[in-house]
């Protein structure tokens, strides 16, 4: 029986080549992309799953009220997280406190690389469980002068050759000996990105500042992770250490601290007012109804185009009653050859999603990849093709298995006028979410443009800014006017922070008419006199810093949002006490945009301080070949420090990166929006031949009695043309709904304006005209001699 089954269905598919096609090739592309998106998803879940403890791990974070708001961070003071961690000790199987991921210069020899790692106490490398490859957890951070490297870093400096007991130099300060190297981690890990791990100890003997940080409660400037004990609450625990550091820190801050597990970190990483609003757990569900809607966009197509050709089918299935098969036997028929075409098409899926996994991965910034090897993957895939198979076969079957055979004999049986309705309600879904895509594509991108085009405050083209190296701390002096020199450089300054991020923020500010229970926060940025020149802000009152004048290195200058939150008028000239130093604000300046682009601009204050600097940036001149001013700034850099690699971000890059996350979603919903108009556009271009097939009679006994080609295109078009108008009018409030509250996330953010959803409907409109003129100009030149003529 399945055997006679499958032949049928063979013979259909080749009688019906181009309904056969138009089916697979629509199902291959809706699985193709339901594929992608699934891999993508289970990426973005098994996110830090690597690790083993990884639902007993937790980040230590603080909750912390400034300037009105409390935000949310993952920066501590150290003495809160060694209270943490002395005397909660039944709650905790280890807690580690870690500095940033710094990028640090490593020598062995010849072999000279710059790669990011961290600092970290000697219980980390246990709680994140990584693969020793050499050496052991005790003791690979035991001794200040170790490093524990990741596989790639140990074969970047040492080769094939076995690192341990080695000896590498650490910025060309310190001499450290490789006591242990890991597996490098997988790219859906936090810790990716960590090449190595120094010595907690070493940091504290090299650096003045942390040690001196043991006793500053109110320093949040590390990092702290905790493994919670096998039977403690995470939710119990967290509430128990709320109030490590408030009766040690001012009152205005009101610091409340709480764990975040390791399984939040990725997907539920956005906090507001203390509390967590979720973060990339959105973009998952939003991918995952994506997935679902544009496979089921294919399957649409299957029911229309196999309803459509009922007529055709209904012989067979009155004969096929009349001989003695039952209804169910009919639906498995029916059934067995939507899986055929299911078949066929996952095999055109398997091969576009091999094809298209490298772009997907550049375009969703992954590294996903197809895994045969796992069984359980190919029990999802026969899974995810019977649901298909039966989702799309389901109501062909019942639909045409429903046919009385009395009637299909006699040549009486008719569709009856009702028949098409559930084929235009398809019709209907389909563009409805294609209309949906559209506009929503066209809203992000609006959305990533009005944020591109925020002005900035200052000039970005031609700046670039790298960090000071070993040969040139103290030397600012005569490395800029070495660099002057070149004549490829217009400026160059140093500051403690780029102009694409405020790192430090600071309170113990006082001014005349303050009020006395509040406590502001203000960004800082430490600088040198040239500072404003190289990046060319813009000075609104008073003046920029200058050499001229001794008592600039008591000065301010503040940005407008600095201002407004002193509320002084007429605010140059006046004095602002910093921790009791009384300081000068000698000029203010345009507001910068120099964190999110989305967001308030901060409140920053901006002083001399040669010391604190160390990031440096160059202005080059704009009538130079950037090529070439490159090769001459890093001579300069070769002439101070030999040793070390000159590397450098250009600040434009570094601004236009802090839009990757809406650029990806909104290239990935163009792509799918694409996707899901050419699988909406097929099933059109199918009906449309059906269309014009059935209704051939009618179009020749039209040209017969005079209607121009012209008028029977409008009326061939004119149904498809209502239909894509209803699934207008349905998509476009579910997509204002849904993405008015996506804009509302963003501070900064742009309005939703009428011409978007007119562009959306025009657009819709042109592509169905376009995808179902071809079958009614065909059938409306047609002789009508030959569909007129009698058999």
């Amino acid at each position: 029986m399945l055997k006679s089954y499958l032949t049928i269905a063979f013979r259909n598919l080749a009688k019906n080549k181009a309904y056969s096609a138009i089916n697979i090739v629509g199902l291959a592309v809706g699985m193709a992309i339901a594929m992608l998106i699934g891999l993508w998803i289970y990426d973005e879940l098994s996110f830090n799953k690597f690790h083993k403890n990884y639902d007993r791990l937790a980040q230590l974070y603080v909750n912390q009220t400034f300037n009105g708001t409390t935000g949310s961070s993952r920066a501590v003071s150290l003495p809160s997280a060694n209270t943490v961690k002395n005397n909660y000790k039944s709650d905790f199987t280890d807690v580690a406190l870690a500095s940033w991921n710094f990028g640090h210069l490593l020598v062995n020899g010849d072999r000279k690389i710059n790669k990011e790692g961290m600092y970290a106490e000697p219980e980390l490398p246990k709680m994140l469980s990584l693969t020793m490859l050499k050496g052991d957890y005790a003791t690979a951070l035991k001794e200040p002068s170790s490093i524990l490297l990741s596989q790639s870093t140990a074969e970047a400096l040492f080769g094939n050759a076995d690192p341990l007991g080695k000896i590498v130099k650490v910025d060309a300060k310190r001499n450290v000996k490789v006591t242990g190297v890991f597996e490098d981690l997988p790219f859906n890990s936090t810790f990716y990105e960590v090449n190595y791990y120094l010595p907690w100890s070493a940091y504290l003997a090299d650096e003045t500042w942390v040690k001196e940080s043991l006793q500053q409660w109110g320093n949040h400037s590390f990092q702290c992770y905790a493994q919670i004990a096998d039977r403690a609450d995470m939710t119990k625990v967290s509430a128990k250490i709320r109030d490590v550091e408030k009766k040690h820190g001012s009152e205005g801050e009101n610091p409340e601290y709480f764990l975040h597990p390791m399984s939040n970190w990725h997907l539920y990483s956005d906090f507001k007012d203390g509390k967590n609003i979720g973060g990339g757990i959105q973009f998952v569900w939003l991918f995952s109804l994506i997935g679902v809607f544009v496979l089921l966009l294919a399957c649409i197509n299957f029911m229309n185009l196999s309803t459509a050709r009922s007529e055709k089918r209904a012989k067979e299935v009155g004969i096929r009653k009349a001989v003695g098969s039952l209804r169910h036997q009919l639906i498995f028929q029916f059934l067995s050859e939507s899986m055929l075409v299911v078949f066929f098409a996952l095999i055109i899926a398997l091969i576009i999603v091999l094809i298209a996994i490298p772009s997907f991965n550049d375009l969703s910034g992954k590294q996903v990849s197809i895994p045969f090897a796992n069984p359980v993957f190919w029990l999802l895939l026969l899974s995810f093709s019977l649901i298909t198979g039966f989702l799309s076969g389901s109501y062909p079957a019942l639909y045409l298995s429903s046919f009385n055979p009395l009637s299909v004999l006699k040549g009486t049986f008719r569709v009856g006028r009702w028949a098409a309705l559930p084929r235009k309600v398809l019709v209907v879904v389909q563009f409805t979410v294609s209309i949906t895509l559209i506009i929503g594509t066209l809203i992000v991108f609006r959305q990533i443009q009005h944020a591109k085009n925020r002005p900035v405050g200052y000039d970005r083209s031609n700046l670039l800014q790298t960090s000071l190296s070993p040969g040139t701390y103290g030397k600012y002096d005569p490395l800029r006017e070495d660099m002057l020199k070149t004549g490829v450089v217009y400026e160059m300054s140093q500051s403690s922070s780029p102009t694409t991020g405020v790192w430090s923020n600071q309170i113990g500010f006082d001014w005349e008419g303050k009020d006395p229970k509040s406590l502001p926060l203000f960004g800082i940025v430490a600088c040198t006199h040239h500072f404003g020149k190289s990046i060319g802000w813009q000075v609104l009152e008073g003046r920029d810093f200058s050499k001229d004048f001794s008592t600039d290195s008591s000065a301010f200058v503040l940005n407008e949002a600095a201002v407004k939150l002193t509320g002084l008028k007429n605010i140059v000239g006046k004095t602002i006490r910093y921790n009791g130093k009384p300081m000068q604000v000698i000029g203010v300046v345009k507001n910068m945009v120099m964190e999110s682009p989305y967001e308030p601009i901060k409140p920053t204050i901006f002083l001399i301080n040669y010391g604190w600097a160390n990031v440096l940036t160059i202005k080059l001149k704009p009538d130079v070949p950037v090529d070439d001013a490159i090769k001459q700034v890093k001579a300069v850099f070769k002439k101070y420090d030999p040793d070390t690699p000159f590397d450098f971000k250009f600040t434009d890059e570094e601004y236009d990166a802090k839009f990757r996350t809406e650029e990806r979603v909104g290239k990935l919903a163009r792509v799918f929006a694409v996707l899901a108009i050419f699988i909406s556009c097929l099933g059109l271009f199918g009906l449309a031949s059906f269309v014009a097939e059935q209704r051939i009679k009618e179009i020749g006994v039209r040209k017969v009695l005079g209607a121009s080609v012209f008028s029977l295109w409008g009326l061939l078009s004119k149904d498809f043309v209502r239909l894509v108008a209803i699934s207008f009018l349905i998509a476009a409030p579910i997509a204002w709904y849904f993405l008015d509250d996506w804009l509302e996330q963003y501070d900064y953010h742009t309005t939703i304006t009428w011409t978007i959803f007119a562009l959306s409907g025009l657009g819709a409109t042109c592509i169905t005209l376009m995808t179902v003129s071809y079958q009614a100009i065909r059938a409306a030149l047609m002789n009508p001699i030959k569909s007129l003529r009698s058999e």
